[in-house]
C-alpha cells in the first residue's frame, strides 16, 4: 500500500465514507457510544479549541463537554463531510475532507450555517472494520487557517467589496410606460 500509484480498493473508499457517515449521525445526535465506535481504541482527535485528546476516555469526555456545556451548538446540527481524498499511507489511509456545519436552531426556528473547514484524518482497519486513528479538524477560523496553495495574488489585505457587488446596488426600479 506504499506505492505511490497504489489506489484503495473500491469496498475500502465505501467503507471509508461509511465511517465518516456514522461518525456525523453519531455526534449530530448526542451518541457517546457511536462516536467511540468510530475511532481506535488509542486514537488520537485534535480539535481546534480543544486541543489533542487521546484515547477513548478523553475523547468521550471532549464530546460530553461540547454537547452539554454548548447545547444551543449541538442539538439541531447536521455535520457534513465531502470532496473525499483518499490515499493509502502505510498501514491505512490518509484522508483529507471538506466540512460544512448547518444549524437549525430550536428556539428561534432559524437555520444557518455554522461553521466550515477541512480535515486531516488517518484511518485503519481494526478487527475487519476501518476506524479513525486519528482526526484533525481544521475549522476555518480566520484567513490563516483557510488553506490556500496559490498565488498570493488571491488573498486581500481585508474585506474589499465593490459598490455594485450587491444586488441591493444592481437591482432596477421597473420602468412605467
Amino acid at each position: 500500500m506504499s506505492s505511490s500509484n497504489a489506489k484503495l480498493s473500491a469496498d475500502d473508499r465505501l467503507d471509508i465514507m461509511e465511517l465518516f457517515a456514522k461518525y456525523a449521525w453519531a455526534i449530530n445526535f448526542g451518541d457517546d457510544e457511536g462516536v467511540l465506535q468510530c475511532f481506535a481504541e488509542d486514537a488520537l482527535l485534535d480539535r481546534l479549541w480543544q486541543c489533542k485528546m487521546a484515547g477513548h476516555e478523553k475523547i468521550r469526555r471532549a464530546f460530553e463537554e461540547l454537547w452539554y456545556a454548548r447545547p444551543s451548538w449541538w442539538i439541531g446540527r447536521q455535520y457534513l463531510a465531502n470532496h473525499f481524498f483518499m490515499e493509502p499511507e502505510g498501514e491505512g489511509a490518509r484522508v483529507r475532507a471538506f466540512f460544512s456545519i448547518l444549524q437549525y436552531n430550536v428556539e428561534y426556528r432559524t437555520n444557518f450555517v455554522f461553521g466550515v473547514g477541512t480535515s486531516d484524518n488517518f484511518c485503519t482497519k481494526r478487527n475487519g472494520k476501518w476506524v479513525f486513528q486519528s482526526l484533525k479538524v481544521n475549522a476555518w477560523m480566520d484567513r490563516n487557517t483557510v488553506l490556500w496553495v496559490g498565488d498570493s495574488r488571491a488573498t486581500t489585505a481585508g474585506p474589499k467589496v465593490a459598490a455594485t457587488a450587491s444586488p441591493a446596488n444592481t437591482a432596477q426600479a421597473p420602468t412605467r410606460t
